[in-house]
């Protein structure tokens, strides 16, 4: 096989599992595969695809200078476009904007097609919308809804399969897919079984060998061949622990590997454990950020002064901390940040360098911060302050008394009860929090580990933490960014499964 392997992407979002597939190199064939067609529905992840599909159209090292004057603001999206018209009409044929579930299928099938060229031997990657099955999602609905359309979603990834017959697929869900139930079934039994036969699944026909029947991997707990197939693995096999792979966050997700019967499964292998990366090396040189002041007025000299009312005066550790970082914050002025800002990051590591950094861009993207109530300026204080002595994010019951919520679950959660851990603070040794997409509406769960700065963390932290390179730039509202980098796979650990389905079609 000398030509590169197409892959198509469903539910593509920001495009975090086709950026770690496109990423890899090999001796043999410098990028093994290519990005065939990313579909997704929203809007602003829509054009985030298309911005990252018109710069993979360039070798890294000829990535044109206009791409970076557009990530600095100098000039609007159309102007790619009308600099590189050939480029920009790849991207956009790459990248598309449709519903799967309600697109006609007709024309999804053709998009296909059109983007495989007759190929055999390609990757279908991707997931279903992941709300309805997770854990906290059921929680706030009061159980799985059996007449939510998105938990459904997943039959049309299933109808493609049995349509399209890929070599190799990849499926990425959350872990409260395990436990989900619908009539007292596990969903996940059925999906299970679903991905092994999807024609027979579709066509609700009996079960009767097909050309496109499929095995299953775990990607971290090898399989073994016995007598009569392929040993039945538990669930839980099926969950990627991503703090566990090299990844800087406690991300647990649940990504099957699915090889077609015909194709060789000799190359089959698991992710290789790595050590730990911690959110101080990731966020390590980005430019520092103060906070704004939600309903008051907001300047640098308001905000150093919002800090001196912090209402504790207690003699302890935390508080003696939390009252140096007040004595000793600069009288110089202190951004806020933008989409871009241009302060070049600091130097990571250099195996880190070689990922994130890209010094043509003059600065950093995607990194301004957000306002918070002053009242809540103090909680991110004292939270982070708790971090750097205790080692870990404080609950509620640990928060002094002049630091409380006034709400009416302050005293439940304090008891043990729901959101006890309602102000976390991302510690500086440990790898991150999950990042989700409720980031983009809740920064009291993602409160960056550094008290001068005293803040949630911003769409390019969460971004470093996901592991996207600095030069990926995501299109549209800050809110909208948040959102997009929170539902994406990390780029790195895609990456990681790339090379082991790289090996599979290089096998046998």
């Amino acid at each position: 096989m000398n030509k590169s392997i197409a892959v198509i992407d469903l539910f593509a979002g920001p495009g975090g599992l086709g950026e770690g597939f496109s990423a890899l190199t090999r001796p043999e064939l410098d990028r093994p595969f290519r990005i065939g067609l990313s579909i997704e529905k929203d809007y602003y992840a829509h054009r985030t695809l298309q911005l990252r599909s018109f710069f993979r159209q360039f070798s890294v090292k000829k990535v044109p200078e206009v791409y970076y004057r557009y990530l600095r603001g100098e000039i609007g999206f159309a102007a790619l476009g009308k600099r590189y018209p050939y480029e920009m009409d790849a991207a956009t044929q790459e990248a598309w904007r449709a519903e799967l579930g309600v697109t006609d299928q007709n024309a999804v099938d053709q998009r296909i097609a059109a983007a495989l060229v007759g190929a055999d031997k390609w990757v279908l990657i991707g997931g279903p919308p992941c709300q309805a099955y997770s854990l906290v999602g059921r929680s706030r609905n009061g159980g799985t809804n059996p007449d939510d359309a998105r938990l459904y979603l997943y039959r049309e990834y299933l109808r493609i399969i049995a349509t399209h017959s890929p070599a190799v697929f990849i499926m990425e869900n959350v872990k409260g897919l395990l436990s989900s139930r619908i009539n007292n079934e596990l969903i996940f039994d059925k999906i299970l079984s679903d991905l092994r036969c999807p024609t027979t699944a579709i066509n609700n026909s009996p079960a009767v060998p097909s050309e496109n029947e499929y095995n299953l991997f775990s990607l971290v707990n090898r399989s073994s061949e016995t007598a009569s197939g392929w040993k039945e693995l538990d669930p839980r096999d099926f969950i990627i622990r991503s703090e566990e792979y090299g990844i800087p966050q406690a991300r647990h997700r649940v990504i099957i590997l699915g090889v077609r019967k015909d194709e060789s499964t000799s190359g089959v292998g698991v992710l290789t454990p790595s050590a730990q990366l911690v959110a101080n090396e990731i966020l390590k040189g980005l430019p520092r950020l103060r906070s704004g002041l939600s309903k008051a007025k907001d300047n640098w000299i308001a905000w150093r002064s919002a800090l001196t009312q912090y209402p504790v005066c207690a003699k302890d550790s935390v508080s003696k901390l939390v009252w140096d970082v007040i004595g000793k914050q600069p009288f110089e002025e202190c951004a806020r940040g933008a989409d871009f800002i241009g302060t070049p990051a600091g130097q990571m590591s250099d195996d880190l360098s070689s990922w994130f950094i890209d010094d043509r861009i003059c600065g950093v993207c995607n990194h301004s911060s957000r306002g918070h109530m002053i009242e809540d300026l103090h909680r991110y204080l004292f939270a982070a302050c708790y971090a750097q002595i205790n080692g870990r994010s404080p609950t509620l019951q640990e928060f002094p008394e002049e630091l409380l919520p006034n709400h009416k679950n302050v005293g439940r959660a304090i008891n043990g009860g729901y959101f006890e851990d309602r102000f976390r603070v991302q510690v500086s040794a440990r790898p991150s929090t999950t990042i989700t997409s409720h980031i983009a509406k809740d920064g009291h769960y993602y409160i960056h580990p550094d008290p001068t700065q005293c803040r949630s963390l911003t769409v390019r932290e969460a971004a470093r933490l996901q592991t996207f390179p600095d030069n990926y730039f995501f299109e549209g509202p800050r809110t909208e960014q948040y959102k997009q980098v929170g539902n994406a796979v990390p780029p790195l650990l895609a990456r990681q499964i790339a090379k082991i389905v790289f090996n599979v079609l290089h096998t046998g």
